[in-house]
């Protein structure tokens, strides 16, 4: 048993039999009355965000969940397909599994999973990839990075917002939590 002490982000809670992930944290100690910790959790299976605020000190159930570093190697119908690069083992995620990460995985690509007892719960991603821009609107003389916005889809097949002059075929960053543009990228 661990205490609200040890509350962290990335932290699994074990609460009435199901597995939350901490996504966020803040101590709180106010004038009055006693401290307690606010946390913003989601469900590991279904992907459910939820508030909820423990008292300090109070006791709740951690669980271990190992990260390893697998490499996506294809979607085979509903399945994706991961290879861990230390053994070779591969394993097949759901796209329940995989979530909004699918939006920004490429073949081939690093990422981390989440293991508990040997079952996979869900995908990391790095805070930002680099993406190419497969289809926008092409853009007009005079449009420059201040301004508006319009829809690109990039080469996962995902639309993001970016500024207007952007052209079809250049390398864009794009941040893995929220799916909003970050820059440009010159190679």
């Amino acid at each position: 048993m661990a205490s609200t002490s040890d509350i962290r982000n990335g932290v699994v809670l074990n609460m009435d039999g199901q597995l939350w992930t901490v996504i966020d944290f803040q101590h709180v100690k106010p004038g009055k009355g006693g401290a307690f910790v606010r946390t913003k959790m989601k469900n590991v299976m279904s992907g459910k965000v939820v508030d909820r605020t423990f008292n300090a000190g109070a006791k709740i159930e951690t669980e271990t969940v190992d990260r390893s570093d697998y490499q996506y190697l294809y979607k085979d119908g509903d399945g994706f397909v991961f290879m861990n690069t230390a053994d070779y083992d591969q394993i097949t995620l759901s796209e329940a599994q995989v979530g909004d990460a699918a939006n920004f995985m490429l073949e081939n690509q690093m990422v981390t999973l989440a293991l508990h007892n040997g079952d996979p719960l869900y995908v990391e991603l790095p805070a930002s990839v680099v993406l190419e821009i497969t289809y926008t609107e092409p853009g007009l003389q005079g449009d420059r990075s201040t301004g508006g916005t319009k829809p690109a889809t990039v080469e996962t097949g995902y639309q993001i917002q970016v500024p207007l002059f952007l052209e079809q075929g250049t390398r864009v960053k794009v941040d893995t939590r929220d799916g909003s543009y970050l820059g440009r990228v010159n190679d």
